[in-house]
């Protein structure tokens, strides 16, 4: 017998072949049967009128301790994500935290949430122990940041690493990955990654390279704040070239007007590089937004050199405060205007939340910088910054070359992970893509989309059973109406779970049951190219 059967529905099978209807049988943890099955089965479930798919597979995402935190956040899993990839963008808040690292880390923003709760491990293995002991309702597998390795070893200092200093970060990302990591992740806009040079990641990037894992890279520049977007593009392609690892481009965008309709070229230069033997390709959530922490939006990097302490002194320093409002209101002037950035989270005064800096501004009888900085000293924060063209958002949805990743974290309507005023991707990326891009603007196949969101990303991964509706492989399974599946969070209500997706299966168990959360918590770690 089975423990469960799957019929009338028609199945997608994430590949990208036309769709076509079929039973499926299911038993454990795995897929085994597809086609006319007249087996019986523990649990069946008539899928008459839907979509069968594979579980969504987040790219992108900032859950590093959603699940420690509250093992019940359901946003992913609501939206049919039944795996996420975690330590994106340079960051892997966890681990590995030692030496200056783990005061830098009791400083962030990040930190606020997990209050009482221990989320903090100075190896890998030791947060990798503790996430397998975790109760999850979602897979999730892991990657080890540039940006917490390079605190570990020089803290916030912006200078180039001696031969030892870079050899201990070697160390650090070769052991994380040896660990369980699945990749390596770059965030060279942020501080300390960016005062790192090419150089730099290329040796290490090597660790990544060597055992056949993903580097993944929200790059120097996404608009025009440093050395360029299409520069930063190229970068990235050149670390690909020159180290043969796999490049994955985190959310791939064109922030601020100045770069607005660039979009073609990012995709050609993408194009040629894997003309020229490159395994590269990318990510995106379909907003017109993003977010962020406010320092690293608003504050220059030259001003956080050294830390908060350090950023601290200058503010109070009157001429170099100067010389930062300024900076600060070149910064604004990227995103187009203050109304265009919105405060999400700033917990010594949440009633800011939710307002744009202009909002602030007039509030405090100030400016927009004025008020940035007198934000940044009571807390770091996150802000959502409106800067992207939806041409541009258009152009890179279409691209076969990028998958879906929201670049947000499994949160919940209530309990910890429910603060703030976050951006809506956390709850609404993977059905507001089909809605939007598929069901009204027709833009993409719903075979294709479910291609991004499913094969795509777990070929980048190296996952061999995972992210395709096909006897062996694991039965992460997703049911919804293609006609019904919508995202209902927006900017002014971001906590809304989506509609339209009807069941979710786990590794077999049944975690959504028609739209409503089961309670389970079937999630593995991820930790090797077979789980």
């Amino acid at each position: 017998m089975l423990d469960l059967k799957i019929h009338n529905g028609l199945i997608i099978d994430g590949t990208g072949s036309p769709p076509y209807p079929a039973d499926i049988g299911v038993s454990g943890n795995k897929i085994v049967l597809i086609g006319s099955i007249d087996q019986s089965a523990s649990e069946t479930i008539n899928a008459e009128g839907n979509i069968i798919c594979p579980g969504f597979i987040d790219l992108h995402s900032h859950s590093d301790t959603s699940f420690l935190i509250d093992s019940n956040a359901q946003s992913k899993l609501r939206q049919g994500v039944t795996l996420e990839l975690n330590g994106n963008c340079g960051f892997s808040f966890s681990a590995p935290l030692k030496g200056p690292a783990v005061e830098i880390y009791r400083d962030s923003t990040f930190a606020e949430s997990a209050e009482g709760i221990r989320t903090d491990w100075p190896t890998f293995s030791e947060y990798v122990n503790a996430l397998k002991s975790t109760e999850m309702p979602i897979n999730t597998a892991l990657q080890v940041g540039h940006n917490t390795v390079r605190a570990c070893v020089l803290g916030m200092d912006p200078r180039m690493p001696n031969l030892s200093e870079l050899q201990n970060m070697r160390n650090l990302v070769a052991e994380s990955l040896d660990a369980g990591a699945m990749g390596f992740s770059t965030g060279l806009v942020y501080t300390p990654g960016n005062y790192a040079r090419l150089e730099e990641i290329i040796e290490i990037s090597q660790e990544a390279a060597t055992r056949g894992k993903l580097y993944s890279t929200h790059m120097r520049d996404e608009g025009s704040q440093s050395i360029g977007l299409l520069v930063a593009v190229g970068e990235a392609i050149e670390i690909g070239r020159r180290t043969g690892v796999k490049v994955e481009i985190s959310h791939v965008k064109c922030k601020g007007p100045s770069v607005w309709g660039k979009a073609h070229q990012i995709l050609e230069m993408m194009e040629q590089g894997i003309s020229d033997g490159i395994d590269l390709a990318g990510d995106q959530y379909p907003y017109t937004a993003s977010s962020t922490f406010l320092s690293q939006a608003l504050i220059p990097q030259w001003a956080l050199a050294g830390g908060r302490n350090a950023t601290t002194s200058l503010i109070n320093d009157a001429d170099e405060k100067q010389n930062l409002l300024v900076a600060i209101h070149e910064r604004i002037a990227q995103y187009g205007t203050p109304e265009n950035v919105v405060i999400s989270r700033h917990s010594p005064k949440p009633e800011f939340e939710g307002m744009t800096l202009a909002e602030i501004a007039k509030h405090n009888h100030s400016t927009a910088e004025e008020s940035t900085i007198d934000l940044f000293l009571e807390s770091d924060g996150g802000v959502i910054l409106h800067t992207y063209s939806e041409d541009d958002v258009e152009t890179i949805a279409q691209s076969s070359l990028i998958s879906v990743g929201s670049d947000g974290s499994s949160l919940s309507t209530e309990g910890p992970l429910s603060s703030g005023k976050p951006h809506p991707r956390n709850f609404g990326t993977f059905p507001r893509f089909i809605r939007k891009f598929c069901r009204e603007k027709n833009l993409i196949s719903l075979t294709e989309a479910i291609r991004k969101m499913t094969s795509l990303p777990a070929s980048r991964l190296g996952l061999l059973n995972r992210g395709r509706i096909a006897p062996g492989f694991a039965a992460d399974i997703v049911i919804f109406d293609k006609n019904e599946i919508t995202d209902n969070a927006t900017f002014d209500e971001p906590f809304r779970y989506p509609s339209g997706i009807n069941d979710v299966f786990v590794n077999g168990i049944h975690s959504i049951k028609s739209g409503n959360y089961t309670g389970e918590k079937p999630g593995r770690l991820i930790t090797n190219f077979g789980d």
